[in-house]
């Protein structure tokens, strides 16, 4: 059975879907937005799936009340977290860092409206997005140390050097402390901030559901693969891939457009 974006219904989230945008809204404002062992769990399934949907062109991640994510729920994940065994734990963690792998594999964009809190898992949420967008006064803040644990968490230790360089991440992972708005923009962690954080998001969602998807999609695993490559290997990688972006349809719709002088409206194939 094909999984349906306009039918789909999550339990344990918002979802919204519509002209190519899907959101996703975590939907505990009383709380700050924590997530629990089955938000984990349905929010990794339903990235999975979008690997596989083509009609949703770009996905929104924002939370609800104000607040992005506050992280794991103490009660529903904490608590529990210790009193299991060994194999329990490690089931756990594994299945958080494969939250991230489906984020990172779905080709869609993820555009991430932060507001407020964003924290733990929150602030993993946020980096595991390909674009981030801050509201002035948020505070992020990967507190694994605080809690006792290490910085290794969800691909902190993989990622966030990548976005705000090696120094400035481990003094983030050692300390667990609050990293401002200011800072985030600074770093380059936040793409830009603004007051509207949302509608600055849905500008950019807009504007990349209209883009040429095949392309953006090779754009994001291009991104991600090539962190690793030496540039020789980069550059062929990057020919093959090219290469076939060149026979997609969209490709000679942009070359007509062009040629008459209009703007192209690409359709995804």
């Amino acid at each position: 059975m094909t999984w349906d974006p306009a039918c789909f219904e999550p339990k344990h989230f918002l979802w919204e879907y519509k002209d190519g945008i899907a959101t996703i809204t975590l939907n505990r404002p009383e709380r700050r937005n924590p997530l629990t062992f089955a938000s984990y769990d349905e929010l990794r399934n339903t990235f999975w799936h979008l690997k596989d949907t083509a009609t949703v062109r770009v996905v929104v991640v924002r939370g609800a009340g104000g607040n992005f994510c506050s992280g794991g729920d103490v009660h529903d994940i904490i608590g529990p977290l210790t009193r299991m065994d060994q194999t329990g734990l490690l089931e756990f963690t594994r299945m958080t860092g494969d939250l991230v792998r489906a984020m990172r594999s779905c080709p869609q964009p993820i555009v991430a409206a932060v507001e407020g809190t964003c924290a733990g898992a929150g602030a993993i949420l946020a980096m595991a997005s390909d674009i981030r967008f801050g509201q002035p006064g948020c505070k992020t803040a990967f507190l694994f140390a605080r809690v006792g644990l290490s910085g290794a968490d969800m691909g902190a230790c993989a990622l966030l050097p990548r976005l705000i360089g090696l120094g400035r991440a481990a003094e983030l992972l050692f300390t667990g402390r609050d990293m401002t708005s200011d800072e985030g923009l600074a770093w380059g962690f936040y793409n830009r901030v603004v007051e509207d954080v949302l509608a600055e998001a849905y500008a950019l969602a807009d504007q990349l559901a209209r883009g040429p998807r095949v392309a953006h999609a090779v754009t994001k695993a291009q991104l991600d693969a090539e962190a690793t490559m030496p540039l020789d290997e980069a550059l062929e990688t990057e020919a093959r891939v090219q290469a076939k972006c060149m026979r997609t349809n969209d490709f000679k719709r942009a070359y007509e457009a062009f040629s008459k002088k209009e703007k192209p409206a690409f359709e995804g194939d």
